[in-house]
């Protein structure tokens, strides 16, 4: 977004700033200036003269000599324009002037310096100018001659700044404005932002009414077919067109923001936009059909051509503006060339209209065309502001004298859009801001940027031209951004977030981190992103509920179409790649979510459960991975003993080496070695072990309470236990007889040897433990060691286990 600044004064008069200061003002205020350009900086000394006199000059057939009028003085310039007359008022550079760029057009950085002197021997004290020495182009001067002098009007006055009558002693600023702020993508919009700024009143153009006495329906007919694409839909008709060029001040301002002047009915529907914001488009009436304006959508298919000459293939999603028989407009992108306003057009057909931003956005990005209008639509505008920018419109008509217009206006707007009230709580937004500003200073805040104020209900009322005030928190950002960023105090935030600690659930994340890291395992990270065709690497079945997934509806390729639903996939893709490269004894964990839907199809976010996934190759077995998970468990407060149980079934790991890891009676993750088929889909030939624990389920258990115990004062008595155990009888059963059964005093186990062979008979195995025992306030006596063994035998009995003679 661009502006004059000299635009800006229009409606701020009292605003007298310096480029630089307005710059940073705007910026600290909320529009954010991204730079600017003064049209004059490189021009001086530049007035208008008259060329009174002309002679040959003696020595070359192409040059002449100019006795020029500068306005109380006369001097004499040599020139080769082919177009210098006697009368002629054009520009001049005097000594020690400068102009923006030479002959070729070119802009010099830092300008042309001109002096006097000699040309072929005749003294010359200045120069006479075109545009192109001016730093502009016959573009923005479409009166400008293309090759020779800008001969300026009759009535310019003599010796005057030629800089300021060319409008070129002005301030072009560049913005930054962010989309939700469609207000500020027009002049007065910003203007308003910078009366605001500088606490200058804002005096916006007094829109009149006009028309002649005649009724606008008896000319054209309106019919809006898909009110959703086209909330509102406003037409005026304006006869007698009389085309000629737009004055110069309309022409200024208009070259100032790139626009190449036309004509008046062009250049008022180009500087309305600028101004209001509000695009709009003019058809001549006597190429509308039945003179009766249709709003539909396309059909599939359809051909249509633009007002650039090139024909557009359409669908229906697009909308039209079409009359009783055909298409002439693409709505809210560019008219047809079947509808075109000519030089010999006589009665006119004004449109302002609003069309859904979403529409005009993928509309536009379909027929690959993007102009203006398209770009001040696609971000939303009010409907409200299309009957000011119409009556704007026509007004200009009739001060310009380019026509007359009709009386009334066709409006179609089937839903007002009204304004909103956000409750007013200014204690709330100093506790947010970390200031103290008062109720009444808040509220003159709001004033100046036409906010309106409640005081029975304490509610701010919101013009429907502020599209991105919704809530309290948009309410204090109005008043933090002209109390002035800079002038809020240093604070520090209150509230529990701010307390400088990781929330319990990082907490735990943490640990699982440092474990990890301590059992020599290195952290890796891998896409959420998957293929299907993972699940069949990993063996599952076609019935498994981990094939049920959430789809990416617009995928980097098929091998990212799907979000993960198993967190192994990248694990074993990591230690391939590690396998493949020779790396010995790799250890990788990882910390990342697995996205479960809730249903299918799905209709809402999908569960995401995060899940530590721990993978290794080399040294170490099952085993090494068990210890890994209880030192983690330890290490979060989870005191009882986890189960492991070996009918997991899972089809990516080894049949006889795995288990679900059980604690508290609740599965809480697994582990085991990968199946040799799966470990080969992933190009590995070595023992991959793994185990995978659900987070949420740690955290639900986890604790960070610790409870100190002092050094034992007593001493222990340890028991040794060889057992001959039948061999489905797990290590883990045994172990829970002994956490039954051996009472308080019963303080540690430990597994020493493992036997099978022919000293044992057949289907037994032997087991030997180191039982120890210690009381805490007493030395234990051999009764007390004889009853808990006793217990504990009974116990296991039952699992038909026997001592071993």
């Amino acid at each position: 977004m661009t502006t004059s600044l000299s635009w800006i004064k229009a409606y701020v008069p009292e605003l007298e700033v310096e480029p630089q200061e307005y710059m940073d003002a705007m910026t600290l205020s909320g529009s954010k200036v991204e730079g600017y350009k003064k049209l004059d900086e490189d021009l001086e000394k530049i007035v208008i003269g008259q060329v009174l006199k002309i002679e040959k000059h003696p020595d070359a057939d192409k040059l002449v000599i100019c006795q020029v009028d500068i306005g109380g003085e006369t001097t004499q310039i040599v020139t080769g324009a082919p177009n210098v007359f006697e009368g002629a008022k054009v520009p001049v550079v005097l000594d020690g002037g400068r102009v923006a760029g030479g002959h070729d057009g070119k802009v010099v950085e830092g300008g042309i310096k001109i002096k006097k002197g000699k040309l072929r021997g005749i003294e010359s004290n200045g120069m006479m100018c075109s545009i192109e020495e001016l730093g502009s182009t016959t573009d923005m001067y479409p009166d400008a001659a293309e090759d020779g002098l800008y001969i300026l009007p009759e009535d310019a006055p003599v010796g005057e700044s030629a800089v300021a009558y060319l409008g070129l002693d002005d301030v072009v600023v560049e913005y930054e404005i962010t989309s939700n702020r469609v207000d500020c993508f027009s002049i007065l919009g910003i203007a308003r932002e910078a009366a605001a700024t500088f606490g200058k009143e804002f005096i916006p153009p007094v829109v009149t009414e006009t028309g002649n006495t005649e009724d606008v329906n008896d000319y054209i007919k309106i019919s809006v077919e898909d009110a959703d694409l086209c909330p509102r839909y406003t037409a005026r008709v304006v006869k007698n067109i009389k085309i000629a060029p737009s004055p110069k001040w309309m022409q200024h301002r208009l070259a100032s923001h790139g626009i190449r002047p036309i004509n008046n009915i062009v250049d008022i529907t180009n500087y309305v936009m600028e101004e209001f914001g509000q695009p709009m488009h003019a058809y001549d009436m006597d190429t509308i059909s039945g003179h009766e304006i249709r709003v539909r959508r396309a059909a599939k298919g359809e051909k249509f051509v633009t007002l650039d000459g090139q024909e557009r293939t359409l669908d229906d999603s697009i909308l039209m503006i079409c009359d009783g028989e055909k298409a002439i407009g693409l709505a809210g992108i560019m008219g047809g060339e079947n509808s075109m306003i000519t030089d010999n057009v006589q009665t006119m057909l004004f449109e302002a209209a609003c069309f859904d931003g979403t529409n005009i956005r993928l509309s536009s990005k379909k027929v690959g065309l993007r102009t203006d209008a398209s770009s001040k639509f696609e971000k939303g505008l009010d409907p409200n502001n299309a009957i000011e920018a119409m009556n704007r419109a026509c007004q200009l008509i009739e001060e310009l004298g380019a026509g007359e217009v009709v009386g009334g206006v066709v409006d179609v707007y089937q839903k007002e859009m009204t304004g909103r009230r956000i409750a007013f709580d200014p204690d709330w937004i100093n506790g947010l801001l970390g200031t103290d500003i008062s109720a009444e200073t808040m509220i003159g805040y709001f004033k100046k940027i036409d906010l309106g104020f409640d005081e029975e209900t304490q509610e701010v009322i919101v013009p429907s031209w502020r599209q991105d005030l919704l809530r309290d928190a948009d309410i204090a950002e109005e008043v933090a951004r002209f109390y002035g960023y800079d002038n809020i105090p240093t604070t520090l935030p209150s509230g529990e977030s701010t307390t400088g600690k990781l929330s319990f659930k990082l907490r735990v994340e943490e640990v699982a981190r440092e474990v990890a890291q301590f059992c020599g395992f290195s952290q890796g990270m891998t896409y959420s992103f998957e293929s299907p065709k993972v699940f069949d690497k990993l063996l599952l079945p076609a019935d498994s509920q981990l094939r049920n997934t959430v789809t990416i509806s617009n995928p980097l390729g098929e091998d990212f179409s799907i979000m993960r639903t198993v967190s192994l996939n990248g694990m074993l893709t990591s230690l391939s790649t590690n396998f493949n490269r020779r790396n010995k004894d790799v250890r990788l964990y990882e910390l990342g979510n697995i996205y479960l839907p809730k249903q299918e199809p799905v209709t809402e976010l999908p569960e995401e459960r995060m899940q530590f996934t721990l993978g290794f190759y080399g040294d170490g077995d099952f085993y090494t991975m068990k210890g890994v998970i209880e030192e983690f468990l330890y290490k979060v407060g989870m005191n009882l003993k986890p189960e492991y149980d070996p009918e997991s079934e899972l089809s990516f790991l080894h049949p006889g080496r795995q288990a679900n890891v059980i604690y508290d009676g609740q599965v809480i993750g697994y582990l085991g070695e990968i199946h040799p088929t799966v470990a080969a889909n992933y190009s590995i030939k070595d023992r991959v072990y793994v185990a995978v624990i659900d987070m949420p389920e740690i955290v639900s258990r986890a604790t960070f309470d610790r409870k100190y115990e002092g050094i034992a004062k007593y001493p222990a008595v340890s028991r040794d236990l060889s057992m001959v155990v039948p061999k489905h009888v797990l290590a883990g059963d045994i172990e829970k007889v002994f956490d039954e059964r051996g009472g308080k005093i019963l303080e540690s186990y430990e597994l020493f040897d493992i036997y099978e062979g022919a000293q044992i008979k057949a289907g037994f195995k032997s087991l030997a433990y180191k039982l120890t025992f210690r009381a805490k306030d007493r030395t234990l006596e051999e009764a007390d060691i004889t009853a808990a063994m006793k217990k504990i035998m009974n116990g296991l009995e039952r699992l038909g286990i026997e001592l071993r003679q």
